[in-house]
């Protein structure tokens, strides 16, 4: 939409100063190349609007603060963690990827600690299908 936008303002904008030019004649001779001028920084406002949001993506700026508190939520009820950790997100396409440290009982088996990782990981892809890629981080409790 912005880009339609931005097309019809520049536009009229050429319309109007090549109009003045025109019909006003000698001394106006410079409303065309002040509605150029305007064109350009409209259409450098358009694009740092359009691609700010994009380059804060690729940069991972964005935190997604909400989604890792559903991760949070959705973990726990996961027989055998006990608490998480760090919670890492990158979004990739349409898809976000997770790295998340869960805490488990110190005492178990690595086989038992392998089983939580996967069915906390199988756990987050059913309940939020957004999620892509899922890294567990098994840590141990110490309480």
């Amino acid at each position: 939409a912005w880009h339609h936008r931005s097309d019809a303002i520049t536009s009229v904008a050429a319309f109007i100063g090549i109009s003045i030019a025109l019909f006003f004649g000698k001394g106006y001779e410079s409303a065309d190349d002040l509605a150029a001028l305007f064109a350009s920084g409209f259409i450098f406002y358009n694009s740092y609007k359009i691609f700010r949001p994009a380059l804060g993506e690729i940069m991972d700026e964005n935190l997604y603060d909400d989604l890792i508190i559903e991760i949070r939520k959705v973990s726990l009820q996961v027989k055998g963690v006990e608490s998480t950790e760090k919670c890492f997100i990158r979004k990739a396409g349409m898809k976000y990827h997770v790295d998340l440290h869960a805490i488990v009982k110190a005492n178990i088996t690595v086989r038992e600690g392998h089983d939580i990782s996967h069915l906390l990981k199988d756990t987050l892809r059913a309940e939020i299908p957004e999620l892509g890629h899922v890294l567990i981080h098994i840590e141990p409790s110490y309480n």
